[in-house]
């Protein structure tokens, strides 16, 4: 099975790292975001991956070009022209890159990789987004109820605490309670292959029309997620997601 990520948006909220790398190369933990979500999917068995270029993208071929020489110890003989990798901790991944254009839409760059998917089941997520979520269990939902989408669905905390006041009173205070009890687009899908006709072009957001004619045409199903999940929009998102790194990350399934 394989795995699409989204990786060529702009990243305009959190541009003081984005003006210098795509936003799935901001690192998390001495890491990027994007071999965070790599490893979700491969703790999982899902190893083959498609990732969807666009603004610099050459940065993230030129990381998995040189994934030697970032994950394992090197020696270089300068005489001889040699390098020898000692003790290798490359993952059992299959990487394809590929550009999909600077100012492509979502749906148009998953269209843009129709050809390198087979005709089976496929997961799609963002590069900028980590969870604590089952993929087995998604995916055996997915097949399961037989229709072409699954989106995962989760309820966001509220992004303040929440003030109890009777008068002046504050009875109580809850820091980041759960927002308004709505379901939102979690990012992480299992699709069809046939989802990619619902996509009319470059110009067409995957969140717009696309998910929308699914749900019109009872295509479209929700995998609820109850666990941790956050995006790295913001500088905030990022740094929150390396205090919880230093600590407990809940995404960290792989050991």
């Amino acid at each position: 099975m394989k795995a699409v990520i989204l990786a060529g948006g702009l990243g305009t909220r959190i541009s003081e790292e984005s003006h210098l790398k795509p936003k799935p190369m901001i690192e998390i933990g001495g890491r990027p975001i994007l071999w965070h979500v790599m490893k979700i999917y491969s703790h999982y068995g899902i190893n083959d991956f498609v990732i969807c270029l666009g603004y610099k993208g050459y940065v993230i071929k030129e990381y998995f070009a040189n994934y030697f020489l970032h994950m394992s110890d090197v020696t270089f003989d300068m005489a001889s022209n040699r390098m020898e990798v000692h003790e290798n901790q490359a993952e059992p991944w299959r990487v394809t890159l590929i550009d999909t254009g600077a100012d492509t839409m979502t749906g148009g760059r998953l269209r843009r990789v129709r050809r390198y998917l087979d005709d089976e089941p496929f997961c799609f997520t963002y590069g900028d987004g980590v969870a604590a979520i089952d993929i087995a269990e998604q995916v055996a939902f997915h097949r399961q109820h037989g229709k072409l989408a699954t989106v995962t669905a989760i309820q966001p905390p509220g992004r303040y605490g929440a003030l109890n006041i009777d008068g002046t009173q504050v009875n109580s205070f809850q820091e980041k309670p759960v927002g308004d009890g709505a379901w939102i687009n979690g990012g992480f899908f299992v699709l069809d292959p046939k989802v990619i006709d619902y996509i009319s072009g470059d110009e067409s957001s995957w969140e717009a029309d696309p998910l929308s004619r699914l749900a019109e045409e009872a295509q479209l199903q929700a995998y609820t997620h109850r666990g941790f999940w956050q995006a790295m929009d913001t500088l905030r998102d990022k740094n929150q997601l390396e205090d919880a790194w230093r600590n407990s990350p809940a995404w960290k399934v792989w050991k």
